[in-house]
């Protein structure tokens, strides 16, 4: 069985950054892209942060953060992080790491495994 379990977040100054981190372990998930995503309130739509394909070659962000945000990975330590500068209030969320057999999508469906979550406050 795959695990993801998030660590980082808390709370966070407008302007300022967060770094989120995610390990996966258990199970396999072979070549599996891994991604970032955030429901803001209970009822709203999940939205996918940001994705990174297996190979690094592949990232896709959602707009409302592109060039504040940055995604990456480290398949060694089987590791993903997400780095947020410029921080908005509205960036205030519960965050999933999540991972798919499969390229990296905007479609929060489409992931095979999700974390827990962890939570991300930004005070302006």
């Amino acid at each position: 069985q795959v695990q993801l379990v998030e660590s980082g977040g808390g709370l966070g100054q407008a302007g300022g950054s967060l770094g989120l981190s995610c390990e996966i372990s258990g199970g396999t998930c072979s070549r599996c892209a891994m991604g970032w995503f955030r429901r803001q309130a209970p009822g709203l739509e999940r939205q996918v942060v940001a994705a990174i394909s297996w190979s690094n070659n592949n990232t896709i962000y959602g707009d409302f953060v592109k060039g504040r945000f940055t995604i990456s990975r480290d398949n060694a330590k089987n590791m993903i992080y997400l780095q947020m500068n410029n921080l908005k209030p509205e960036d205030t969320a519960v965050y999933y790491c999540a991972a798919r057999s499969g390229p990296p999508s905007y479609s929060v469906g489409l992931y095979d495994y999700r974390g827990m979550g962890t939570q991300v406050t930004v005070s302006s």
